[in-house]
């Protein structure tokens, strides 16, 4: 959903300082409310994926609305557990002996990567006496229509999920359900086209679970989504296939477009014509998805393209020592920033904040929650203690 103007304030930056992550409470609320919507309309359950947001002191918001989460890693497992208040479906490309203690404890539900897998820690799994779990395999639909190729679990070879020649016709005893994760990003016509491949080649194997979890990349807030389709495709499906509990795991629709990074202006360097914002945080650092997918942020009230009003062409980068720290696309301001400006890079809340990293121990930026009510609660500022405990 676009962000809407009246449900976000100026950022007062003599006050709270940068740079700072900022999560906006009202615009949060409002994409939970949808997606708790869509779940309750289509019958069935849609989880969040830690891999894209692990805000934890913000999991109290999350729990008015859904329950449950999905890890991929022991420590993802225990957050889910100790701070969302409930065990995790959780899936890892291998799993460590050493870490299947701290799996067990934290899991509902525990899907693996291959049935090799599988056959080593089931027998961990059946002699747990504390609580049942669920076990799944992690299927492979050699389908996708993800474009940035380091973001297509479907890649021929992948190592991800299990094609269907590689599975037995009848599954191991102790498996109850199927995973599959072809999206990124994508709409509700991507998923009835991924669902139609998934339904031809693994029908046989559809019919011996329970569940079958769909993934995610569900990107249900996009103002663009339709999300009557997307309950008419499950629906569909669950007509299809009635015994099967269906499970939905985004990450980026929870937090879409719902916060973003505010940043000072420190210099402006001009070099052979070519003028660089440099401001107080790295896309490297803070950003790196602008980096990996590419792609170019929006920074609020700045165009990306050359308008009649916006003509003062300028790149921005960031303040680290790596070369490439910088955005490699034109940013046209209609007045010429100056030193001590703000800068607020939109939507950067979503896997930006899971991401981020300490190279070259420049400062990161604090997370701040904006209420509902219009006060803001610093949820943390990190020191330079941070950076020096990850090196001990």
């Amino acid at each position: 959903m676009a962000i809407e103007k009246d449900m976000r304030a100026d950022y007062p930056m003599e006050e709270l300082g940068t740079p700072a992550y900022v999560q906006e409470e009202a615009l949060l609320r409002k994409n939970l409310e949808l997606i708790s919507g869509v779940a309750k309309r289509a019958g069935v359950e849609v989880i969040l994926a830690f891999k894209a947001y692990a805000l934890w002191r913000c999991f109290p918001i999350f729990r008015e609305y859904i329950s449950c989460s999905t890890a991929s890693s022991p420590w993802e497992a225990q957050l889910g557990k100790e701070e969302m208040g409930s065990r995790t479906h959780t899936y890892a490309p291998v799993y460590k002996e050493s870490d299947f203690d701290t799996i067990l404890r934290c899991s509902s539900h525990i899907t693996f990567n291959t049935p090799a897998q599988f056959e080593r820690f089931y027998p961990l799994v059946s002699a747990y006496e504390e609580y049942p779990i669920s076990c799944g395999i992690r299927i492979n639909p050699e389908y996708s229509e993800i474009e940035t190729e380091i973001y297509n679990p479907a890649s021929p070879g992948s190592r991800l999920g299990t094609i269907a020649e590689a599975l037995p016709q009848e599954l191991p005893e102790g498996v109850e359900g199927l995973h599959f994760h072809t999206l990124c990003e994508n709409n509700s016509y991507t998923l009835e086209r991924t669902l139609e491949v998934v339904a031809e080649r693994f029908d046989l194997w559809l019919k011996q679970v329970k569940w079958l979890n769909m993934g995610g990349g569900h990107l249900m807030t996009h103002k663009d989504y339709d999300t009557d389709h997307l309950v008419e495709v499950l629906r569909a499906f669950k007509a299809r296939y009635p015994h099967l509990h269906l499970i939905l795991e985004p990450g980026s629709a929870f937090a879409w477009q719902t916060g973003y990074l505010a940043t000072e202006v420190l210099d402006i360097v001009d070099n052979g014509g070519v003028k660089t914002v440099m401001i107080d945080a790295s896309f490297t650092c803070h950003m790196p998805d602008t980096l990996e997918m590419p792609y170019q942020p929006k920074i609020r009230g700045v165009e990306m393209s050359e308008d009649e009003e916006h003509r003062l062409p300028y790149k921005v980068g960031g303040n680290s020592c790596l070369s490439g720290d910088f955005i490699n696309e034109w940013y046209y301001f209609k007045e010429a920033p100056q030193v001590g400006d703000l800068l607020i890079f939109e939507d950067m809340v979503h896997y930006t904040t899971v991401k981020t990293n300490m190279f070259n121990g420049i400062t990161h930026p604090s997370i701040l929650l904006h209420r509902c009510d219009g006060t803001w609660e610093r949820l943390r500022d990190y020191t330079y203690e941070d950076y020096k405990s990850r090196m001990d």
